[in-house]
Order: structure tokens, then sequence, then C-alpha cells
């Protein structure tokens, strides 16, 4: 059966040694983050996720959420309730929201590693509460004051969840074509009609009211993107003096069955003229839907670090255990009938790949929140400004990086256990196969490659390259004498210099077929996202010898950087090579040539 135990020295390393977070915690006003109250956070997170959501994890794979064709609703697995009902009570759901609305008021990177236990224990029980996060976010941003005061105190206390409906039959990214209609009421409320598709959590038993954010087409709209609004769709219908009225005309037609996350109610949405009342300004619904979608984009990030650290934590442990043959060099443990499998130089291969990219994303995944709460509350505009453009650079890369190396940690961990991990037994099937959908939902891994390319880089001008560029040369700058790390900064140094010829080169083929930008836009992501990683692993090293960390621990850093830049970080150059090709290799084959 696969286990769980929450990586606390990691996640203090990086939020305390790397990231400093207690001092940047303390100069951007948020008094009430100090040492002790974090510290108490991730213990009893750990507690919680370690001994509530962990065991309810292979039950929810197993038996799945169920749904009553003749009244809609959807029954969760068994002991999933009463789970959300312990994370409630606990106060867990308003851990970094606004205290006015109920929340506790701490920072966003100070949730991050609960969200990374929560995902790691029971991604698809993590699924229920992780869109209320985000709804809360665009109410904040775009919803009316009547709206805030009846809607973010249940969202934030958790009394009510809150879901993304976006995708139709007809269309997935390209929300240009939704056909959901809004057709204005004399009362100043909308009747809400279509059908929506993949909604994560659009029905379940959990809470009494569910927030849809929807979608949808006033009788008026233009054609296209420009022609979208966004609406309050409640379950249960919700006057504007917060009063809760009877149900609304919103139901769940059927649930998707799914490779993994059985656990997770994937619903088909029908909206038969269902109360509503507009958010932000009409037509201006896709823009306030971003709001919520770029919060998703980093939570399901965390969704493939968490998934990556559950299976290297089981594969590490039965790698310890599992006797087979020799080792080549020798025998290593003479008292036992043969060696375990970590003595074996491809088992380890397997496993520090899957340390090399934990380690290195979770400081990458939790210095983006960082970024968030700098963007907010940093008192320089410069300062500012800088966060938002890193943000908005950052974001595809840890939502599309940390996801795509989960399933590539997810199948390595898998791979130690050879046949056994193939089977059911210990859950390692599992993880693989939860880990699949983290690169689809809340975009593709291709259009994560697209927004960083074709807009963060070309259409922004690189603003936020240019901000993580910089503290690339900062950080090789400051130690240029530092022996701890000096076998890294030269390499950090290069990599980087031809990151930003690599970009130039591609801008100026762009300009003379704009194909280049989709043909060089996924190995773009990817180039990105390992040298990105590279001045993360160097900068831990450096954290972790400026420490007062164990020597085992520093050591662990160190080997695990050098592992890094001479195994991993080479993928930069196929990736480059794959760029440098053009769009001749992928366009010249005419669609008939691809056979029948």
């Amino acid at each position: 059966m696969s286990t769980y135990k929450a990586p606390l020295t990691d996640m203090r390393f990086v939020l305390f040694d790397l990231l400093g977070a207690e001092a940047q915690f303390e100069r951007l006003g948020y008094a009430d983050a100090t040492r002790d109250t974090l510290d108490a956070v991730l213990e009893e997170g750990a507690r919680f996720n370690e001994t509530v959501l962990a065991p309810l994890n292979s039950i929810g794979d197993q038996i799945g959420c169920s749904h009553d064709k003749a009244t809609g609703a959807v029954t969760t697995p068994p002991g999933f309730k009463q789970a959300y009902t312990q994370f409630v009570e606990g106060g867990w759901s308003g851990l970094t929201a606004e205290v006015k609305f109920g929340g506790q008021g701490l920072p966003h990177a100070a949730g991050v590693p609960l969200k990374e236990m929560i995902d790691a224990a029971n991604l698809a029980w993590g699924n229920f509460p992780l869109l209320s996060h985000g709804a809360t976010e665009a109410l904040l941003h775009h919803g009316e004051e009547w709206q805030q005061d009846v809607f973010l105190k249940p969202l934030v206390e958790g009394r009510w969840t809150g879901t993304m409906c976006l995708t139709e039959p007809h269309c997935g990214t390209d929300l240009g074509l939704l056909k959901t209609k809004a057709e204005p009421q004399a009362d100043g409320s909308y009747s809400i009609s279509g059908t929506k598709i993949f909604i994560t959590a659009g029905e379940h038993d959990l809470t009494d009211n569910i927030i849809h954010l929807v979608l949808a087409r006033l009788p008026d709209a233009p054609t296209g993107s420009k022609g979208i609004s966004l609406f309050i769709v409640p379950k249960i219908k919700v006057a504007r003096d917060g009063s809760v009225g009877e149900a609304n005309a919103v139901r769940c037609g059927s649930l998707e069955h799914k490779m993994g996350i059985h656990g997770s109610a994937t619903c088909v949405m029908n909206f038969d003229g269902a109360q509503g009342y507009l958010i932000g300004q009409p037509n201006k619904g896709l823009m306030a839907m971003f709001t919520m979608m770029n919060t998703a984009r980093l939570a399901v990030g965390l969704q493939g670090l968490g998934l990556s650290d559950r299976a290297l934590q089981n594969a590490l442990r039965y790698s310890r255990d599992r006797l087979q043959m020799r080792s080549l060099s020798g025998t290593k443990f003479p008292e036992l009938p043969a060696d375990p499998i970590i003595v074996h130089p491809d088992v380890r291969r397997m496993l520090l790949t899957c340390k090399a990219l934990v380690e290195g994303g979770r400081a990458m995944g939790y210095d983006a929140a960082l970024q968030v709460d700098i963007a907010h509350a940093a008192p320089d505009e410069k300062e500012r400004a800088e966060a938002d453009a890193l943000i908005g650079f950052m974001t595809p890369i840890v939502k599309a990086c940390l996801t795509e190396w989960g399933v590539e940690c997810t199948y390595h961990a898998l791979q130690c256990f050879g046949g056994h991990g193939y089977i059911a037994e210990h859950g390692m099937e599992q993880l693989a196969r939860d880990a699949r959908i983290t690169t689809l939902y809340e975009g593709t891994t291709g259009i994560q490659a697209l927004d960083l390319l074709g807009r963060k880089v070309m259409q922004l001008q690189g603003a936020g390259l240019q901000v993580m560029l910089a503290k690339i040369e900062a950080f090789c700058a400051e130690n240029e004498g530092n022996a701890a790390v000096a076998e890294f900064v030269a390499p950090l140094r290069k990599i980087a210099a031809e990151w930003m010829q690599l970009t130039m080169s591609i801008g100026k083929r762009a300009a003379a077929n704009a194909d280049e930008v989709g043909a060089a836009a996924y190995d773009y992501l990817f180039y990105s996202g390992y040298v990105s990683l590279a001045y993360w692993w160097a900068r831990s090293v450096a954290a972790a010898e400026a420490s007062k960390q164990s020597q085992g621990f520093k050591d662990s850093k160190r080997e695990t950087a050098r592992f890094y830049f001479s195994r991993i970080l080479p993928r930069t150059q196929a990736h480059k090579a794959a760029i440098d090709s053009g769009t001749a290799p992928l366009m010249d084959l005419s669609a008939e040539g691809f056979g029948d």
C-alpha cells in the first residue's frame, strides 16, 4: 500500500533557509506569519494529511463517486465528507483568505506546503476545495460589494465550495466558440442556459451549496472571446441580501468515467434557465475568469509536485528493502542473500531523477507563491511590478513542468517496483494514473507553452524573462567567490546567456513566419523549466551550506545538484536542437501524408 509522510524538513528548508520566508512575511506586513505560527501550520497540516486524507486515497480510487440519474445528486466516496468536515472545523479552508471575510490572513506562500500535502495525500479529495480559492480571488478582484458580502464568507469558511464552468462539448481551449446563453431578467439577475463539461466538483455532498462561476453570452454579445461574460450561478438560489432560497435550475447530468482521480467528481453540468448574477463588466468575463484560472494553474502545478513526492517516498522505501542480485562492483550487503536494489545504477538514476525534480520543483513552486505575496504587498511599486511580471512568466512553467515531471516521476517510481508497481497492491499505478490528468486540465501543456512563448515572451517583450535572468545574474555575481557553489555558477551563467540568445533567435524567425512560435513553444517551455531549475538547485546548495542543517542534509543537496547539472540539465540541448530545426520538420508533411 502506498503511504505518505509530509516532507517537513525539506519544506522548512525551502521556506526559511532558501526563501527567507519569515523575514519576507514580516517585511510585507504579515505580522501573524511568525515562525511559530508557520511551524504549527506545518505540523498540524502534516497530522491531518497523514492520518485523515492519506488513508482515504485508495478508497476514493476503488469506490469513486456515484451519480443518481433521477435526482442529479452525487455521493462522494466513504470518509470524504467526514474528512471535509474536519478540514473546515480546522480552519484550513480560510488559511490565506482575508480576515474580514472569515479567513486567517496568512500570506499565499504559507498555504502552499499545505496544498502540496493535500495533493500528495489525496489528490481526488483535494479537488473539492481546490477551486473555492480561485472563486474567492475572482470575486475579490471583480465582484460587486454585495456579491463579496454574500458569497465570500461562506466560500472562505468552507461552508460552500466554488467551481469554474468554462468548457462545453463543442469547445475546449477556444472559449470564443461557447454557446451558453445569459438572458437579462427584470430583477437584475440573468437566466443562464447551456451545458458545461469537465466541471471539477460540479456536484457533491460535502456542502449545502455550490457556487458556479459560469462563462456565457449576453444576447447582444459580439462573436468570439470578446463577447464572453462571467456569472455567479449558485446551486441553491441566493438573494442579494444573502438569504438562501429554493434549488436553482442547475443539475449534474452525468459523471465522467476517468483514467484516474476516481474520487473526484468530474461533472457534466446542465443549466436550464438558472438564476445568475453578472460579475464585472459585460463581455469582459474572460479577463475575470483568468484571475481564477491563473490561481488554479499554479495550484495544479503543486498537484504534480505532491504526487511526485509521494511516489518518490514509496519507491525509495521499496528500493531500500527489495533484495535483487548483487552490485556489479561487488557485494555491498554480505549479511543479506542479495543486495537491495538501491545499489544498482539504473535504480539510482530513477530515484535521483525524482529527487532532483521534486526538491528543485518545490523551490520553484514555493517561490512562485512568494512572488504572489510580493506583488500584492511589497512597499515598493517597482518590486511589485517585477514580481507580477515574474509570476506571469513562471505560471505556465510551474504548471506545465511540475505536472509533466509528475508524470515522469510517478512512472520512474512505478518502474522501481518492477512488476509489483503495475499491480494495485502497492498503490503506485494509482499515482501514475492520477498524475496524468494534471497535464491536461487548467490548460494542456501545449497551451501553457503557447502562453509562455506567444504571450509572456513575444507579446509582453519578455518582461518576466528579464526579471528571471536578472535574478540568475545577481546570484552568479554574488557567489563568484563562494567555493560552495563554484562548480555550478559558470554553467548556470552560460545556460542563462544561451536562454536569452535562443529567445531572440525565435523572435527573429517568428517575424517572418508566425508558425515558428507554435513550432518552438513546447521545447522552449521545457528549456525554460530546466534552466529555472538549475538556478534553484544552485541556490539550494548555497542556502544549505549557509544554514544550520545537518552535514548529511548539505551533502545530499550538493550531490543531487551535481546529478541535476550533469544528467538532467543537458536535456536543454535536445530542446534547443528541436527549436533550431524550425517549422519544416513539423509542417512540411501534408495532412494526407499522415496516412489513412
